[in-house]
């Protein structure tokens, strides 16, 4: 049987701020979702940081828009990724404490990535588009 660590996973991108407030959000709910807050932790402890002013458009951050496609169905969806207190599945906003939100987060357009579900089977998600949020004023 192969590891998780049998796919390279590309390299990501984080705003620094970001990757503060997703440490402090990964470790305040390790006890409650233990396998979202090490594969959050994972993904911040890789990434490559960057000012806000400095980050490239086609990344994933927060409150950006997704386009992606699950190569297992072949299902594309579009969803904002958002902190959990403004998730609403219904609306196309995933919380970053989902499996799919932090498998997306500090993705560039073109990326895949290997990553678990909720039930632990590997899926590739690939990204197709990156949406900024509009800055607020």
């Amino acid at each position: 049987m192969t590891s998780s660590k049998a796919t390279k996973r590309p390299p990501i991108h984080m705003i620094d701020t970001e990757a503060d407030t997703l440490t402090n959000l990964a470790i305040s709910v390790e006890e409650r979702l233990p396998q979202v807050s090490a594969l959050l932790m994972e993904e911040i402890g890789r990434a490559n940081v960057h000012s806000a002013a400095r980050m490239p458009r086609d990344v994933v951050t927060m409150r950006a828009s997704v386009e992606f496609v699950d190569e297992a169905s072949g299902a594309a969806r579009t969803v904002q990724l958002v902190y959990p207190g403004d998730a609403d599945i219904s609306a196309g906003r995933v919380s970053i404490l989902t499996p799919v939100g932090a498998g997306l987060i500090g993705l560039r357009e073109g990326q895949s990535i290997q990553w678990p579900d909720r039930e632990g089977h590997y899926r590739k998600l690939s990204i197709v588009k990156v949406t900024q949020a509009p800055q607020a004023a």
